[in-house]
Parts: C-alpha cells; structure tokens; sequence
C-alpha cells in the first residue's frame, strides 16, 4: 500500500517559486505531525519543515521566511510553498508523518526533484 506520494518539483532558476504536494493515506495523515524533508546529492537527508493537526509549524532555519507547510486535513494532503529559491535547495523533497516525539511514522515515498539552476 503506497502511503505517501510527493510531487510538484521541478526545475526552476534561483528567486522562483514552487509549490510541492503530499498526498497520504489516511492512516497516516490523521492527528499526526506531518513533515517536509530533503536530501541534496552526496548529503544526509534533512528535515526542512514540520506542522501539527492543529497548523503549528517549525522551519530548520535556512528555509525560514521562504517556506510555508500548510495541511489540508480533509483531503490528506500536505504542502510545502517555496519562494525565493536558492541552488542550495536543490534536492529530492520528500514527505513522512511523524509521531509527536519526532519518530518516523511512514515509508518514504520516491519524493519529488527539485533543481534550482543559478
């Protein structure tokens, strides 16, 4: 059973904008924290932005003021809003569900490219 899917990457040159979407099973999605990460090539996975059912959100601060994670709590669906991207955001963005204590709650999906040129 796919559990969380990702999607809206893209190339894009640096200032621009994306917005990426995660679609996740219910199970999953329902009263748990839902989180934003990334990994850029040759480095470790990050977690870049996380929100609580209750839209709470906490940002790893070179994304702060350029990012926005919202949740639609009836469609199961998470988004990151990027502004003013830099080529240091490039990577693979992926989505989870985590419990409140910050553990890992879903199978990582394939995530979505993102490639900001400069």
């Amino acid at each position: 059973q796919v559990q969380l899917v990702e999607s809206g990457g893209g190339l894009v040159q640096a200032g621009g904008s994306l917005t990426l979407s995660c679609a996740a099973s219910g199970s999953l999605f329902r009263g748990n924290v839902m989180a934003w990460y990334r990994q850029a090539p040759g480095k470790q996975r990050e977690l870049v932005a996380t929100i609580t059912s209750g839209g709470n959100s906490n940002y790893v601060d070179s994304v702060k003021g350029r990012f926005t994670i919202s949740r639609d709590n009836v469609k199961f669906t998470a988004y990151l809003q990027m502004y003013n991207l830099k080529p240091e955001d490039t990577g693979v963005y992926y989505c989870n569900a985590n419990s409140r204590t910050g553990t890992i709650l879903g199978s990582w999906g394939r995530g979505t490219q993102v490639t900001v040129s400069s």
